[in-house]
């Protein structure tokens, strides 16, 4: 089964690759209407001019879950885990009572750390997924298109009238600009940072039963005890959810987002954490 899983997770990873770093899928053409006012948003530069640079949001939402989770396995097992007489408990008790392990969620460290790691990895691969397969179905235009586009308005009939645009070859800019143009709903950036706000927070705030599920809470927990929990909890969630919605009020600010883009992004990246944390409390709970 374990390797099932590997195949699955190691499918998901080429198929990022493919969306993301080779022209396999190109998004579709959408058409625009002459000098519309809602495309005709100054140029913000590349992503790395962005307030919130990709290198920033990406070492964040890839490596630091996924840090803590394995630290937080590690000093489970190096602590709690003995080979002697750990199928014969229970549980184990972390810090007192207010925290626990099931001790049949895996057999090694190394299973531990796939598991709980693996879940969270695959659902950010997965949220790429969705929001690349958004993109390419839309096309959908950015705020800045016509700025990197720079269509030539007398050649295609547009000194007088809003006219449509259709044709392919409308635009006289940087073919690699006007890619990334075309490619804004949703928005890849709202959904990966609200993604993982989504599903850490659901660890921070969960119930005693549940952080048998995820280290998260049970590290909170064990450090801050289950009274300064209550507070903890809710604190470092409100302050996750925010950062990621200032993260989406930043891509609209900075003209490379709709507000319907940043929405969107966020209600994928929220409801692929909410149906992860769900599914895995109830195979773990079985």
């Amino acid at each position: 089964m374990l390797y099932f899983q590997v195949v699955i997770l190691a499918a998901t990873v080429m198929l990022v690759y493919y969306c993301e770093f080779t022209d396999t899928f190109s998004p579709a053409q959408q058409g625009f209407i002459c000098r519309d006012p809602s495309l005709t948003k100054p140029d913000p530069g590349p992503e790395q001019d962005s307030r919130i640079q990709p290198v920033i949001l990406y070492s964040v939402v890839g490596g630091l879950p996924v840090v803590l989770i394995s630290g937080v396995e590690l000093v489970i097992f190096l602590l709690h885990y003995n080979s002697n007489n750990l199928y014969d408990q229970e549980k184990v008790v972390i810090m007192g009572d207010c925290c626990y392990v099931n001790p049949m969620r895996c057999k090694t460290l190394n299973v531990c750390m796939f598991l709980s790691v693996g879940v969270y990895v695959f659902g950010l691969f997965a949220t790429d997924i969705f929001v690349n397969a958004g993109q390419l179905v839309t096309g959908s235009l950015a705020p800045h298109f016509l700025s990197v586009c720079q269509p030539n308005y007398t050649a295609l009939g547009c000194q007088d009238t809003a006219r449509f645009v259709s044709q392919s070859d409308a635009c006289t800019g940087d073919p690699d600009d006007i890619m990334r143009a075309r490619k804004t709903f949703p928005s890849k950036e709202a959904a990966l940072s609200l993604y993982t706000a989504v599903y850490l927070a659901f660890t921070f705030i969960a119930p005693k039963d549940f952080i048998t599920l995820v280290p998260f809470q049970m590290y909170v927990m064990s450090c801050v005890g289950s009274s300064g929990g209550r507070l903890t909890g809710p604190l470092l969630s409100l302050s996750l959810v925010s950062l990621a919605v200032l993260t989406g009020i930043n891509r609209v600010a900075e003209y490379r987002n709709h507000w319907n883009d940043v929405i969107a992004g966020q209600a994928i990246g929220g409801a692929i954490a909410v149906f992860l944390v769900s599914c895995y409390s109830a195979v773990a709970a079985h």
